[in-house]
């Protein structure tokens, strides 16, 4: 405890002194510097920003960069539906084995903004809230009818059979799931 003499200043022992402080660290300033080197080393042109939690003061500090240090950045919002539902699936754990659930959400937001298509196929559909009432209806009933919209649309836009996912492959008409993992296995094999 401290000693208290009338005639001098408190003495407090060393032990029980506070610490010097500590300067303070400026999280959002060391936040800009290292989406700046990040943006730098990847020389990345567009940033894919999921629309959940934080967006909005995440989208604010992607602004100031832009317009402090990277005006030829650009970014774009994205939605997040069902990225969770991905991060744990069976596929995206194929995909990337070696990252956590939150990095396979990221990668899969990040994607959508490159290959919405290709990317969302990944997902069941009532995980993506496709509408207000798509309770109203029974549960395989939606699935078919979503299931058929999508086979519509790749048949419709077309895959590059180079590069395109087995999930993806599965909607080409005349494929189903083992095709579509044979024709994956054989790219990997070349």
């Amino acid at each position: 405890p401290p000693v208290a003499d009338p005639a001098s200043p408190p003495e407090v022992p060393a032990a029980v002194a506070p610490p010097p402080e500590a300067p303070a660290v400026d999280k959002r300033a060391e936040a800009k510097t290292k989406l700046v080197e990040f943006a730098q080393k990847h020389h990345l042109n567009i940033i894919a920003l999921g629309n959940g939690t934080a967006c909005r003061e995440t989208e604010e500090l992607i602004a100031e960069v832009i317009a402090s240090s990277l005006p030829d950045l650009a970014y774009v919002i994205v939605s997040e539906a069902g990225a969770s539902v991905y991060s744990v699936s069976p596929i995206a754990k194929e995909e990337f084995p070696n990252l956590d659930a939150t990095m396979r959400s990221g990668a899969s937001i990040g994607r959508r903004l490159q290959d919405p298509l290709s990317e969302l196929v990944k997902i069941d559909p009532q995980s993506l809230g496709v509408g207000l009432y798509q309770h109203d209806m029974g549960r395989r009933e939606l699935k078919e009818a979503l299931e058929g919209v999508v086979e519509s649309c790749v048949n419709q836009v077309g895959v590059d059979i180079n590069t395109a996912s087995a999930p993806l492959l599965r909607y080409v008409s005349g494929l189903n799931q083992l095709v579509a993992r044979e024709i994956v296995e054989h790219r990997k094999t070349k």
